[in-house]
């Protein structure tokens, strides 16, 4: 969703058309909250997990010298 908003953003402040991708920006944005809707009808009702803080546990562990993070914890873009 991050790729979609900087492109939508490229594109405004280029003065350009950005109406397809701000259509995929908004479908995208109701399909989080249509999965957080479904997460709450099925019990969820503590704090939604943040990205930032799987980043920063990327972060802490990389600068302890520990072994790689499992398959999947950290963004690859972080790699």
């Amino acid at each position: 969703m991050v790729g979609v908003e900087a492109s939508v953003r490229e594109l405004i402040n280029g003065d350009r058309d950005c109406a397809q991708q701000a259509q995929a920006q908004m479908d995208r944005r109701r399909k989080v909250d249509l999965l957080i809707s479904k997460w709450k009808a099925a019990g969820g009702g503590g704090v939604m997990p943040d990205v930032r803080d799987r980043v920063r546990l990327c972060l802490v562990s990389r600068n302890e010298k520990s072994p790689a993070s499992p398959r999947g914890f950290c963004p690859s873009w972080l790699d």
